[in-house]
């Protein structure tokens, strides 16, 4: 398997997962400060993922994945007893996605202001209603060292992945 990653990205969660997982994979950068974006190799990204930004993991048979929440769910599920994602079909599974799916629409997608130019009372805003999310992330944390209880998952990745981008926008948590 190959990893699509840029440094600073959410392609950080997977390459997370990948480890932790113990998979064996390769890892290509992607340059996203160039249009069109291009892989270390020379390659224009759009030609191996067309929705032209990181994370994408491609299988060995050259099938493409990409979307973060897709691909670490992937890789949880190629290594069961890694504990890394709950089993398909069973509420803690659906607790898995509850939390993905919360820290993808109400915290990294609520990032982006705060990477962009904009007035400070646009990243103000942004960074008011990200702390009302961390919140929420704080009450679950303070009840058990995981979001799904004792055994670190991919949303704990997946997570980690976004609260790194608090010093990169130079705001505490």
């Amino acid at each position: 398997m190959k990893l699509y990653y840029s440094p600073g990205a959410c392609s950080l969660s997977p390459h997370i997962v990948l480890l932790a997982a113990g998979l064996p994979f390769t890892l290509e950068k992607v340059n996203l400060r160039v249009q069109p974006h291009v892989t270390a190799s020379g390659v224009e990204f759009s030609s191996i993922s067309p929705k032209g930004y990181v994370p994408a993991l491609q299988l060995d048979d050259g099938t493409v994945l990409s979307e973060g929440v897709a691909i670490v769910q992937y890789l949880a599920d190629l290594v069961p007893h890694s504990k890394l994602a709950p089993a398909n079909g069973t509420l803690a599974r659906y607790r898995l996605q509850e939390w993905l799916n919360y820290i993808a629409t109400e915290i990294h997608k609520s990032f982006s202001p705060l990477f962009y130019p904009g007035s400070d009372e646009v990243k103000n805003a942004a960074w008011d209603k990200l702390s009302k999310r961390f919140a929420l992330v704080e009450t679950q944390l303070a009840a058990s060292p995981y979001l799904l209880g004792e055994d670190f998952s991919v949303a704990d990745a997946y997570l980690f992945t976004c609260l790194n981008w608090a010093h990169m926008v130079q705001r505490p948590l």
